[in-house]
Parts: structure tokens; sequence; C-alpha cells
């Protein structure tokens, strides 16, 4: 007698049949079929739902490939590309979603860097000089947008008709909101100051300002203190200056400064006003439609808002504890004590300061609010 012939749609059926007549337990017929009692129990509820339909054998190909890109696809993702050639795949994917709200097929962001990379786009990743002894930057947190704004000066560099242009940045650490970028002549104070002036009265007063410690933010001066230091204050804003030698204390604000050397100063423009005009469409893209990894892919404009802070009309005079001895600072940054003209600091001339006797002989010197020095009147030494 010839063997029996079956096929596993016969032994299907044949193991639903002796489940349904209930001759062994389900893991006696799973091991006598030689199958998983997963597998069994997907035979079971595939009968079920679909009848013997449902247990024919099924393609295991994907229903879709993220792989797989169209030619038009590809053609969409590098023309972006070439525009944005300082975005990441996640970026350039983040951005084209939304603008193209009807479409599904967009590929995973490890495809489109692999698209990139066979087209020529990757970018080279940068060559970092390793840095064992230093462990980094601590990260700086804030709560809410005008916590901290961050400034700095880019370098300095030469329009087509040969000016000279030096980039002054004002951010957000917060929302990463590039609250200005305005192209000056010089570094001094007097074309600092505007810049400074516009963005209060535009957004309001933010609680603290990050800085270098080179002019015009900084002098070497007691406290640091330079003529905009002293009107930040006056305003009721703290000035923190970076440890010197470290620009990775304000790493954020330096990371924003490549995007902009890429997109808006490599080339330099023809003139100091063309040159602004790239400044203007960077701080509108960088703000408006680049998609920021620290914001969860969010658009810095989309998390800032003003403070609610506003611009004084008038300047804020300084005021003391009734205790404090006050004292004018005049000309060549110096004040009468006693019997002796003693030096503070250039930036304070003509301002108010406290004196508060904090031991026999020993004064705290405060602007405002802030402590900046020690006067001991047994030697008439000032010192941080």
């Amino acid at each position: 007698m010839p063997w029996l012939e079956t096929n596993p749609m016969d032994q299907r059926l044949q193991f639903l049949e002796d489940v349904r007549l209930d001759r062994f337990s389900f893991t006696e017929l799973c091991a006598h079929r030689q199958i998983s009692r997963t597998t069994g129990y997907k035979w079971v509820a595939r009968a079920a739902e679909e009848g013997r339909r449902g247990l024919a054998d099924r393609s295991r190909a994907p229903h879709q490939c993220p792989h797989k890109i169209s030619a038009e696809m590809a053609t969409l993702l590098c023309e972006f590309r070439i525009k944005h050639d300082d975005w990441g795949a996640r970026k350039l994917l983040k951005v084209l979603q939304g603008k193209h709200p009807r479409r599904r097929d967009w590929p995973a962001a490890s495809t489109v860097a692999d698209l990139f990379s066979r087209e020529g786009l990757a970018r080279r990743p940068r060559r970092r000089r390793p840095r064992p002894d230093h462990p980094g930057a601590p990260a700086i947190h804030t709560a809410a947008p005008n916590d901290l704004w961050t400034a700095d000066f880019k370098g300095e560099f030469r329009t087509g008709d040969g000016i000279y242009c030096y980039p002054l940045t004002i951010a957000d650490l917060h929302a990463r909101f590039l609250i200005d970028c305005h192209g000056r002549y010089s570094t001094q104070t007097v074309t600092a100051w505007p810049v400074f002036e516009q963005a209060f009265r535009a957004y309001g007063l933010p609680r603290a300002i990050r800085t270098d410690n080179g002019p015009p933010f900084a002098t070497t001066s007691i406290h640091g203190l330079s003529k905009l230091s002293v009107w930040w204050m006056r305003l009721g804003i703290q000035h923190q200056r970076i440890t010197p030698g470290m620009p990775s204390e304000n790493g954020a604000h330096e990371r924003m400064h490549r995007s902009l050397k890429r997109r808006a100063i490599r080339p330099a423009r023809a003139t100091m006003a063309a040159q602004q005009r790239a400044f203007n469409a960077f701080r509108a893209e960088y703000n408006d439609e680049r998609p920021h990894e620290s914001l969860g892919m969010e658009t810095p404009a989309s998390q800032y808002t003003p403070s609610p802070r506003p611009y004084p009309a008038r300047l804020p005079v300084p005021e003391y504890p009734g205790h404090f001895t006050v004292k004018q600072i005049t000309t060549g940054g110096t004040f009468r004590f006693g019997n002796r003209v003693l030096y503070l600091a250039n930036a304070l001339t003509g301002e108010l300061v406290g004196l508060d006797e904090v031991d026999d002989g020993v004064w705290w010197i405060y602007f405002g609010t802030t402590l900046i020095a020690t006067l001991d009147e047994r030697n008439y030494i000032i010192k941080e």
C-alpha cells in the first residue's frame, strides 16, 4: 500500500480536527505536529476568523520597504539637501514633511542619509583634536525663555568691498531663538549698545546675559566691569562671564556660529548691506524653519515668547539700604573714602555704589544688588 502524501493545508486541517475532538492536550498535539504552541494558536485563530482561507501560506515580504525611494522622492530630497547642506537627514525630513503633509511615502532618516552618501551629498564629519583632560562644560539648565541670553561677536572678516565686518549675535538659550544677528564695523561699546537696546525694546529684558571676557562685554577692571555690563546691571540683568579660554561654556552659541559661518559668511557678500541681508535671511531660517534637536525637532520661534519685563523709559537708579554708605564714582573711576581717593572702575564713573561694613574696617562694595569688591580700611586695598 503506497504512503499517503499530505500537503501543509491537509496537515493544518487535521490539526484543527484533532483540536476540535479534544483527543489530546494542546501541548501534545503541537509536539506531535512539531510546531510551537504559538504557531498552533495562530492556526486556530486564523481558522476562526477566515475559515479554510486563513490556513493558506502568506507572503513574508514586508508591506512597505523603508529602504526603497522613488526617483521623484530622491530628487525632492537631494534638491532640498543642496539648499540646506548643513542640515542632517532628520531635520530635512521634518521640514519636508511639514511642506508636504499629504505624502505618506517618507523614508527613514537612515535611508535618507544613505541616499546622500551615494549621491556625494554627505558632509564630512569634523575632525576634532582629542582633549582627554577636559570633561566638557556642564549643561546649563533654564526653566523658561529669557532666563538666559547669550551674546558674542563671530570674529571678523572682510566684505567684497574690503570693509571689515564684525557679526554681533544675541540668542535665547532656552528656546535657541536667535534674537539678533547684526554686522558691526567694530567691537566697540558704541557699536554694540544700539543692538542690545533694539533687542530689549523688541523682546523685553532677560534675567541674565552670558558672554566671554573680551571687549566690549568685559574688561580687566574690578568684577570685569564694562560700560555695557554696568548698563545691564542697572536694568536688573545679571552679567555672567564664561571661564577665560573656555568657549565651550557657551557651547550652544558656538554651534549656532558654525551654522552662521556656513550659511551666511562663506563666501562673504559684496557689501555690508548685502552681508546684512544674508544675516537677516539666516536668522529667519534659523528661527522659523530649522528644527532643533534639543527642542524635540521644533523650531526656536515656536518655543520663544518675549520677556514680561519691558525696557524702561528711564534707566533705574540703584537704591541701597539705609545703613549703607553711598558714594558716587567720579571721573577716572575713583571715590573719596575718609581722607583717601580710591580707584574702583572707570566703567562706574557717575554711578552710585553702596558700602556695607561687615567687620571692623572691612567693607563690601555693591553696585545695585551685586557685590563687586571688598575694601579693607586698614590698608585701603580694594579687591574682588
